[in-house]
């Protein structure tokens, strides 16, 4: 299946909406990748495309990576340094916990939304939004093979 598939042009632009506004609550970076296949660890190849897509190019190192592979049906959630030296361990297992249901239930899009929307929000409350805040990275959604 292709990417185009899926998911659309038009779901981009409903999660690219839903990016900034989470955006909004937390000085945190949200990105959003989506490929087709995993054949390692999905944890690694986050790292890997985090590190492609240049996240760690954020002042504060706050930058969070939803990994989808679709057809491997795998996906993570991994953050910068500097989240992951403030945050508690499996801060991000709930958010995985609506996306594989959601996935599960065939509700591609809604799943991703409430994802980025749950980012922010718990990104929040160890990266509050500043006034001289600044889009530190693209929310456009990234697509790999």
């Amino acid at each position: 299946m292709a990417a185009s598939k899926f998911i659309t042009d038009a779901d981009k632009a409903v999660l690219v909406k839903e990016i900034e506004a989470a955006e909004l609550r937390t000085s945190g970076e949200i990105r959003v990748h989506i490929e087709s296949n995993c054949s390692s660890d999905p944890v690694e190849r986050a790292v890997s495309v985090f590190n492609t897509l240049k996240m760690y190019r954020t002042k504060d190192r706050n930058a969070v990576l939803i990994y989808i592979a679709y057809h491997s049906r795998k996906l993570a959630i991994i953050g910068d340094s500097g989240i992951n030296t403030v945050v508690p361990e499996g801060f991000w297992d709930d958010v995985k916990e609506v996306l594989v249901k959601h996935f599960a239930a065939g509700q591609v899009v809604e799943g991703l939304k409430q994802a980025i929307s749950m980012a922010g929000t718990k990104l929040k409350e160890y990266f509050p939004y500043q006034t001289n805040d600044t889009n530190e990275q693209s929310n456009e959604i990234s697509i790999g093979e």
